[in-house]
């Protein structure tokens, strides 16, 4: 079994290694520090199951975890943790496989036995429940997959069945719905019409266009999101706020 251990205590990562080599000698595992590069060694390792610490420094495990079930074929993830009892019962509410620390032999083995894909329904309701919020939004593309940090983005505009991060590099198409993304990061983004949010720190200018609309002026991009009648005096009011 490929199995890549992600944890950024040291003596951790060596103890969990030790415990997996005691039960098959044969394992092939892998260590990554941190959640940026757990994900780097998921992509070059192609594990069949993280053993995922959540409390990272940076990107933390269930944010890693999101960002690699973007992959064509996703690890099965198991999260290792000292959580307290409410955060146990959210785990064990979604199904998700996880480990308490420090783990033991004979709960590491059954629950490597047990190890399944988790979905990216189950992780958002799991980050959702442990208010985890994500620093980066994700994408995969033919090249792997691809990040970008949520402070960089301007604006979180849909189109059909997918909404597109604009930011100052370009744009990001995400696999995800601008309800969910809303309801994820509703402190950062405001709704400025039903297709668009915008993240308020980087408006720079409300005026109306020619055709009589208005529209946002943003910083560091062309794009110039349109303000319906609906949410004008919301806008005006955030805005006025800054």
């Amino acid at each position: 079994m490929k199995i890549l251990v992600v944890d950024d205590e040291p003596l951790a990562r060596q103890r969990l290694c030790r415990l997996l080599r005691a039960r098959d000698p044969h394992d092939e595992i892998r260590e990554a520090a941190d959640g940026m590069e757990a994900l780097e060694q998921n992509r070059l390792f192609e594990p069949e199951v993280v053993l995922l610490d959540i409390r990272m420094p940076g990107m933390d495990g269930i944010e890693a975890a999101r960002h690699m079930g973007q992959a064509e074929h996703p690890p099965a993830i198991v999260f290792c943790t000292a959580y307290d009892e409410y955060a146990i019962a959210a785990f064990e509410s979604r199904a998700v496989g996880y480990l308490l620390k420090p783990v033991q032999q004979e709960k590491l083995a059954s629950t490597l036995a047990a190890a399944a894909a988790t979905t990216r329904y189950q992780l958002q309701a799991l980050a959702h429940a442990t208010r985890q919020e994500r620093r980066c939004l994700s994408s995969r593309s033919a090249s792997g997959t691809r990040l970008l940090e949520v402070s960089e983005v301007r604006v979180l505009l849909a189109d059909q069945k997918y909404v597109s991060a604009i930011h100052p590099g370009g744009s990001l198409l995400l696999d995800e719905s601008l309800r969910e993304l809303e309801e994820e990061f509703g402190a950062r983004f405001l709704r400025v019409h039903r297709n668009a949010l915008v993240a308020p720190a980087w408006v720079r200018g409300l005026h109306r266009d020619a055709g009589g609309e208005w529209v946002l002026e943003m910083d560091g991009v062309d794009a110039r999101p349109v303000v319906s009648r609906r949410h004008l005096a919301d806008v005006r009011a955030a805005l006025a706020d800054l």
